[in-house]
């Protein structure tokens, strides 16, 4: 009897943690002040700001969202939040000046190490490095797909995407796109990813099946930069922040024609998009601002101050 009830103690704990309720907040990377800002989703206040480390870049959750991941390149780490008490709870080594990562469903982090044309990957409940993977120069824009079955990493200076299986943790696939690849998305489903190419101004759409690339389009914005990319959760619209270009691209999911551009702040780098869809949070970071936009009215309906030099956005809903 009392093997039973600690089996069903530990499965409601479990449970518990697995379906742990969203904070409902917003984290921003600030990469010149060190800090992450806390903003609030129902105010759209800054309601906490957290003193991360030196230089901190890329932002995540883990996949029960009860911790918080922040690349903090000047110390070769990654700090690790509680969501509940926003405290640091350790920071795991991360090979050099590590820059942006994801999150597989595993749990394991994907990292680009910019320095050192490679790829790392984390565990994150050991804190150990299990791989590091050779990739192209500039290593930037990370992203896993749905299934945990594929990792895309963007070389800047490269310019390509490389195709990690990460049953082997080998690349599988290069795959040449336009001048300094940046951001990367995957669809919903992991039929499709999403790039974005800085100096080549251009968005590519690539098959998962085949490795291949389907689509691509410039993006009509003056000035554009394009950065970073968000898919909306019914996969009909990507958003793509265009840097210097200060706005958000709003480009129809399979066909990428431009069906809007929203005005935010001064180069406008990360970008997250809330479960339903409704609105968008952007870094701003010469404005040191985060924006958010409504997708109904693609407006921006509020500016918020943040630390100097937003870097990354991730939402906790």
């Amino acid at each position: 009897m009392k093997l039973k009830y600690a089996l069903l103690t530990s499965l409601l704990i479990s449970c518990s943690t697995l379906w742990a309720e969203p904070s409902n907040r917003v984290f921003i990377s600030n990469e010149k002040d060190d800090t992450v800002s806390v903003i609030d989703l129902k105010t759209n206040e800054v309601v906490s700001t957290i003193d991360i480390g030196e230089r901190p870049r890329g932002i995540g959750l883990s996949p029960d969202q009860t911790q918080l991941y922040v690349a903090i390149s000047e110390e070769d780490a990654i700090a690790v939040v509680d969501v509940a008490t926003l405290g640091i709870i350790k920071k795991l080594q991360s090979g050099d000046d590590p820059e942006t990562f994801d999150v597989a469903p595993n749990g394991h982090i994907y990292l680009s190490n910019e320095d050192d044309a490679q790829a790392s990957v984390i565990d994150t409940k050991t804190g150990d490095i299990i791989e590091v993977i050779p990739v192209g120069i500039e290593p930037e824009g990370v992203a896993v797909s749905p299934d945990g079955s594929l990792v895309m990493v963007t070389s800047e200076s490269t310019n390509m995407i490389h195709v990690i299986d990460t049953a082997q943790h080998k690349v599988v696939k290069n795959i040449l796109v336009a001048a300094r690849p940046r951001g990367l998305a995957f669809s919903s489903d992991g039929s499709l990813a999403y790039a974005s190419s800085e100096v080549g101004n251009e968005v590519a759409i690539i098959d998962t099946k085949t490795l291949s690339i389907i689509k691509h389009s410039a993006i009509d914005v003056p000035n554009s930069k394009p950065m970073d990319i968000a898919v909306s959760p019914d996969d009909k619209t990507i958003y793509v922040t265009t840097g210097r270009g200060n706005s958000v691209a709003v480009m129809d999911a399979k066909t990428l024609e431009l069906k809007a551009n929203v005005p935010v702040g001064k180069r406008v780098w990360g970008v997250d998009i809330t479960r339903d869809g409704q609105f968008l949070y952007t870094a701003d970071g010469v404005s040191s601002t985060v924006s958010v936009v409504d997708t109904s009215s693609l407006k921006t309906i509020k500016t918020i101050d943040v630390g100097k030099f937003p870097w990354g956005v991730v939402i906790d809903d």
